[in-house]
């Protein structure tokens, strides 16, 4: 094998890298209100979600084996590392600013990271020693998981029942057996004729070249385009293009309340819209956003909350 790239390599990551940015500004915009996809829960998008991590898993292990080989080139590989394990850590540090307690605890860069050096032994290895490894990783979640493995400490394993939400969760049971495919398949002799199709770098047409280069700078990417996606809507929220939020989820979720215990959505959502009118006139929001279990404000929600509710009745009561 030589050390060069294959171009068809890099154009795999590249289109992981468009479907990422894909999912990732569809949920900002659910995130911010302005769609009603189900991007968080729904079955089809965690499908999609776990599609492009484990894309960018199985082709980490392809480069690992490429890029190596049997004879590990110890720089590239620390260097390399280390710049992950960074990203990691930022990517930790920033959601932790933005999500408080759902900050990214161990994501798909944390799981690259220690999928890599998990890897590094199965180098040498005859391919269906690895591609053995990596059916068993896989299927530890199926028979191996334990309460013993609950709680902060041990998330990272995945063989445990997480006590957190998060917005980024990749764990290495299963995610590290898919790292372990992608080395297998480049030991395999399967890959000797798929690298005989792939084209050398730059050649192509101008899609090619493009996604290449999206693949080349996967990592890059990664880090900036999401506060770039998220940050824009961010500030067309804070100047007022975009409707806030927050007030969007208190009016949804303050309407399922309410529809609890009265019963009429309809009017639940006419109570509830009112009462967030009377926060924001009242000059409560901002303070009850940044302070929600603080007594006062909370006493002074649930009595425009009466108000409104009162209010609302009366009307209903009077359209009969």
């Amino acid at each position: 094998m030589t050390n060069a790239r294959l171009a068809a390599l890099d154009m795999l990551r590249g289109i992981a890298v468009l479907a990422m940015i894909f999912y990732h500004f569809s949920w900002d915009l659910s995130w911010f209100q302005l769609v009603d996809w189900p991007v968080t829960d729904g079955s089809e998008w965690r499908a999609f979600a776990a599609a492009i991590a484990g894309s960018f898993l199985f082709l980490s292990g392809m480069t690992l084996a490429f890029a190596h080989g049997q004879s590990i080139r110890w720089k590239k590989l620390i260097r390399s590392k280390l710049l992950l394990l960074v990203s990691a850590c930022m990517i930790s540090l920033i959601t932790y600013m933005i999500f408080s307690d759902n900050f990214v605890r161990f994501g798909i860069l944390h799981c690259l990271f220690l999928a890599g050096l998990l890897s590094l032994p199965f180098l040498d290895a005859r391919w269906f020693v690895t591609l053995t490894a990596g059916l068993v990783v896989v299927s530890l979640p199926f028979w191996a998981k334990t309460p013993f493995f609950d709680g902060q400490f041990w998330l990272w394993t995945g063989l445990g029942t997480p006590d957190f939400g998060s917005v980024d969760y990749v764990p290495l049971a299963p995610w590290a057996g898919i790292a372990l495919l992608g080395t297998a398949l480049v030991q395999s002799p399967v890959w000797a004729r798929l690298a005989a199709r792939g084209s050398s770098e730059g050649s192509g047409n101008a899609i090619s070249r493009s996604l290449s280069f999206l693949g080349r700078h996967s990592l890059l990417i990664y880090l900036l385009h999401q506060p770039a996606l998220f940050g824009a809507l961010l500030l067309m929220s804070e100047a007022g293009v975009l409707p806030d939020p927050s007030k969007a989820r208190f009016v949804e979720s303050c309407s399922e309340l309410c529809a609890l215990t009265e019963g009429n959505t309809d009017a639940c959502q006419a109570t509830c819209s009112c009462t967030l009118d009377k926060l924001v006139s009242g000059n409560l929001w901002e303070p009850l956003v940044q302070s929600p279990d603080d007594p006062e404000l909370r006493k002074g929600m649930n009595d425009a909350y009466a108000i409104c509710l009162r209010d609302t009745q009366t009307l209903t009561f009077s359209a009969r």
